[in-house]
C-alpha cells in the first residue's frame, strides 16, 4: 500500500509548525526587550500604522477638502491600517503555505505592531508607553502658522485641566495628558498630528524659543483691505494701552511698508509713530523702548473648551512687567558709565 500526504496534511502541519515558531523564536531588541517580530520589521509596521510612507492624496483626495486656514480633526479607522499591514507583509507570501503560515503568525505580529506604535515617537526623558492598541484620532492643519512657526507646541487633554491662558510643563507621561503619535510637517504649511486616544481639549501653540517681534492684523478691517497693527505699551510699565483685546486709534499704530516693498517693514516712520502713541516715550524710542513695543509673546489656540465654543479666541500667553522704572534705570546706566 502507498503512503502519500495530501494538501489538507501538508497545509496543517504548516499551521502548526508556523504556530510552534511563534512561541518558541524571539528576537531581543536592546531597546524594548523579546519579541517575535524582528525589531525593524516591527517598527517598520508601526510607521505604516502611523501613515509614514502613505501618498499624500490617499489623505487628502481633494485640495477643497483641506481650504487654506484650516484645521480637520479625525479618527483614523484601524480597519484600514490593518489592511495596510496586512497588504504589506502579503509581499512576502508566493504559495498557499506561505499565506497560512502568516495567518497563524498573524495575531502574534498585531499585538507587537500595536505596542511598537507607541515606541517611534520618543520624547526626551520619557518612558516607553507599551499599552495595546486603542482609538487613534488626529488633525491636519493647513495654515501660514504651520510655515511660520514650524516648531508649533500641540498638546492634548483627554480632560479641560489647564486653564486655556495658563502656563504648563506637564510631560506627555502626565495623567491629563495624551500621547503624541505623530506630528510631521507633510508640506510647509500642512500639518499632520496623531493622539493616542479622544482629546476633551487641544492646544496649539507657538513655540517659545528666542524673543519674537512682530505685529498683528486687525480682525475688524475687511479682508480685501485688512492692515497690520502695533499695540502700543506704556514705556514706563510695559502695560499695553487698554483696550487690551481690541485695536483703537488710540491705543495702536499702522505698521508703515517701504514704497515698492509691501512685506518689508519701514523701521524709521514706524519708530516715529510709535513714539508718538506710547505713553511716557517722551516724544521718542530708544532701542530698548523700541524693542518693548514690538515684543510679541506665544500666542495660543484652543480647540475643545466647552466654555469657549466658538473656538475663535487667541490667548496671550505672558505679561511684560517693567520691574524698574525707566528714569530709574537710565540714571543707574548713567552712572556706571561715568565709573568707566
Amino acid at each position: 500500500m502507498k503512503s502519500f500526504i495530501s494538501a489538507d496534511i501538508a497545509l496543517q502541519a504548516a499551521v502548526k509548525a508556523a504556530t510552534n515558531y511563534a512561541q518558541i523564536v524571539t528576537d531581543q531588541d536592546p531597546d524594548d526587550g523579546e519579541h517575535v517580530v524582528p525589531g525593524e520589521l516591527r517598527r517598520f509596521l508601526g510607521r505604516l500604522r502611523l501613515l509614514h510612507g502613505v501618498p499624500f492624496s490617499y489623505l487628502v483626495p481633494d485640495a477643497e477638502l483641506l481650504p487654506v486656514e484650516s484645521i480637520r480633526f479625525f479618527y483614523l479607522d484601524r480597519a484600514w491600517t490593518d489592511a495596510l499591514v496586512q497588504g504589506a507583509l502579503s509581499v512576502g507570501t508566493i504559495s498557499s503555505a506561505d499565506r497560512t503560515q502568516l495567518e497563524a503568525v498573524y495575531p502574534h505580529i498585531r499585538d507587537e505592531v500595536d505596542e511598537a506604535e507607541r515606541t517611534i515617537r520618543q520624547p526626551r526623558g520619557e518612558a516607553l508607553l507599551k499599552a495595546g492598541s486603542g482609538t487613534i484620532t488626529g488633525f491636519l492643519m493647513r495654515s501660514r502658522a504651520v510655515s511660520g512657526w514650524p516648531n508649533l507646541h500641540v498638546r492634548a487633554y483627554s480632560r479641560d485641566v489647564v486653564a486655556d491662558d495658563a502656563l504648563t510643563t506637564a510631560a506627555e507621561s502626565d495623567p491629563s495628558r495624551m500621547k503624541v503619535l505623530r506630528m510631521e510637517r507633510l508640506a510647509p504649511a500642512v500639518l499632520l498630528v496623531l493622539f493616542d486616544g479622544v482629546p476633551a481639549v487641544v492646544h496649539i501653540e507657538e513655540p517659545r524659543q528666542g524673543i519674537q517681534f512682530g505685529a498683528r492684523l486687525d480682525p475688524e478691517d475687511p479682508p480685501s483691505a485688512r492692515r497690520a497693527k502695533v499695540h502700543v505699551r506704556d514705556c514706563n510699565t510695559g502695560d499695553s494701552v487698554p483696550p487690551v483685546d481690541d485695536f483703537t486709534p488710540a491705543n495702536s499704530v499702522d505698521v508703515p511698508f517701504r514704497p515698492g516693498a509691501p512685506g518689508v517693514i519701514n523701521i524709521a516712520a514706524l519708530r516715529q509713530r510709535l513714539a508718538a502713541k506710547a505713553p511716557n516715550s517722551g516724544g521718542t524710542l530708544e532701542p530698548n523702548e523700541y524693542a518693548l513695543q514690538m515684543l510679541r509673546f506665544p500666542y495660543r489656540q484652543v480647540f475643545g473648551d466647552p466654555k469657549d465654543t466658538e473656538g475663535q479666541k487667541f490667548y496671550a500667553l505672558d505679561r511684560f512687567k517693567a520691574t524698574v522704572a525707566l528714569d530709574s534705570w537710565k540714571a543707574t546706566v548713567v552712572t556706571k558709565l561715568g565709573k568707566v
